[in-house]
């Protein structure tokens, strides 16, 4: 279906959305460090001109799932150094992703909010699995392009992504709930190191493998990669030590573990290759990546520069391109539980004319229009579940399934959207609402409400649509209200709903 968002492009890029040496930049704001990428696409591959890490140990400030107020000082603080270097770059070409720490926290606005405002553009906190999804396409990037089945391993600060897939398409994805940052904190508190403490976090580690053991271990794959600066610390670390001259395997990991064994604080280690950045975490991510090596029975593991910021780039370039990876998901939910189609073309059509003809007066954005069309073309896949409430089952299953290529925040809006095409409007939902998504989801469910009802109706498209700040009015051929009392009667109905968002809804 042709983005309802493009017909607005205008100027000598229409043609061309994303022309040769575009500048784009992807920030990943992980539970240990903040990583920028900006680069040049050239031939239809992302130059890198310009990448920088810091230290900022989010998860680090993670205490009851609730982010420290030094924590959420360290990340902007951090932000605010990025924003001088992307002011030259087009917002709609720069992509902020948030991980592990920022899914974790309940408080994650208080850090959003801020960091948006500073960076200009959204940060999109990603699902584990979407993570994991972002990671192996930066890592195909990255690799040589043959058929050969690979398993993708990335340790981040908070969580571990597994990823098998053949060239560009990940088969399997999976996310564990284990990072260097949160093990060090919980296995080697104030940087003390000893046997009980590393077989403490080995094993914990090897339990939460045993969990994926089943499709993740050797029989699956023909190769294993690295993908994160945990393992890149730990291969430059063994080769320099002249235990391995090629990549890591478990016979290094295990001289590693032995070396790591003679040091009681992490002070104290003087290996060639550690920096002060990785020193705090290098213990934990030992115990992990030699768990993740005797779970998944893993003899040898290269590593890649790719990683989750380059499957961002890249994942963006696909969006400027129109080869939209959240097109693909709302097609296969859409046939998962066969959905009307008809029902869906007419309630995405409307939508889309709706939306066109308000957009100006209302500021409604780009991301606003794209996920209200989503939303529209999936409002009833509830029934498949049953017809009573399904609205509500629409809603359940567009939050809890693995939509490939949408952000926690964008699955939760396109939720709030079908869930909120009838029924009654609480203010308390409504206030909630517009704290988590912004005040544009109160005008977003006055459209998808009138779609909703019109649906069915004959002679909509005759119907005359006009707008300004606070109003719609709705302006039908005559005797069209005659011909059609049951949806005259539920277009009232939407226009007393209406008034509660904030909106004067005008049938003549």
């Amino acid at each position: 279906m042709r983005n309802p968002i493009e017909s607005d492009t205008t100027g000598a890029n229409s043609e061309e959305p994303l022309p040769e040496g575009s500048l784009l930049a992807a920030l990943d704001l992980g539970s240990n460090s903040f990583h920028l990428l900006i680069g040049r696409l050239e031939h239809g591959e992302i130059k890198p001109i310009h990448s920088q890490a810091e230290k900022v140990q989010l998860g680090a400030g993670l205490s009851g799932r609730k982010l420290s107020s030094a924590a959420i000082e360290r990340g902007l603080g951090c932000l605010k150094q990025f924003a001088q270097l992307l002011q030259s770059i087009e917002p709609s070409r720069i992509r902020v992703v948030g991980t592990h720490a920022l899914r974790r926290a309940r408080n994650r606005r208080e850090f959003t909010i801020p960091a948006e405002q500073i960076l200009g553009v959204p940060v999109d906190v990603v699902y584990g699995r979407e993570e994991a999804r972002l990671v192996y396409l930066g890592v195909a990037h990255a690799l040589a392009d043959d058929s050969r089945s690979r398993l993708v391993v990335d340790i981040g600060g908070g969580s571990t992504e597994f990823i098998i897939g053949r060239r560009f398409e990940p088969t399997r994805l999976e996310s564990l709930q284990m990072g260097c940052v949160s093990y060090a904190h919980t296995y080697f508190g104030k940087g003390k190191i000893s046997k009980r403490r590393f077989n403490n976090a080995f094993q914990q580690a090897l339990i939460e493998i045993s969990h994926i053991r089943g499709h993740f271990n050797a029989k699956h794959w023909s190769e294993a990669v690295g993908s994160s600066g945990t393992l890149q610390a730990i291969e430059t670390i063994i080769k320099l030590n002249g235990w391995s001259h090629d990549g890591i395997d478990k016979k290094s990991l295990e001289r590693l573990r032995k070396s790591l064994m003679k040091y009681k604080h992490a002070d104290d280690i003087p290996w060639e290759g550690l920096n002060d950045k990785r020193r705090s975490v290098i213990a934990a991510g030992v115990a992990i990546a030699l768990a993740i090596f005797t779970g998944l029975d893993i003899e040898k593991m290269r590593t890649s520069k790719g990683a989750l910021r380059e499957g961002v780039v890249y994942d963006l370039v696909g969006r400027l391109r129109h080869e939209d990876v959240r097109e693909r998901s709302i097609t296969a939910i859409l046939a998962r539980y066969q959905a009307d189609q008809t029902a869906s073309e007419r309630v995405s059509t409307m939508v889309t004319r709706l939306a066109m003809s308000v957009r100006k007066h209302w500021q409604l954005r780009d991301r606003d229009v794209e996920l209200l069309v989503w939303a529209a073309r999936c409002h009833a896949i509830g029934v498949a579940i049953s017809q009573k409430h399904y609205h509500r089952h629409s809603a359940y299953l567009l939050e809890n399934s693995d939509l490939a290529g949408f952000s926690q925040g964008e699955q939760e809006m396109l939720a709030a959207l079908v869930n909120g095409q009838r029924g009654k409007l609480r203010q308390s939902e409504l206030g909630s609402m517009r704290q988590k998504h912004g005040e544009n989801i109160a005008k977003l469910l006055v459209i998808m409400r009138i779609a909703v009802v019109l649906k069915w109706a004959e002679d909509v498209r005759d119907a005359k649509i006009t707008a300004s700040t606070a109003t719609l009015n709705l302006c039908f051929p005559r005797e069209w209200q005659e011909r059609h009392p049951l949806t005259t009667k539920e277009l009232i109905l939407v226009s007393n709903a209406a008034r509660k968002l904030g909106v004067q809804l005008q049938l003549t």
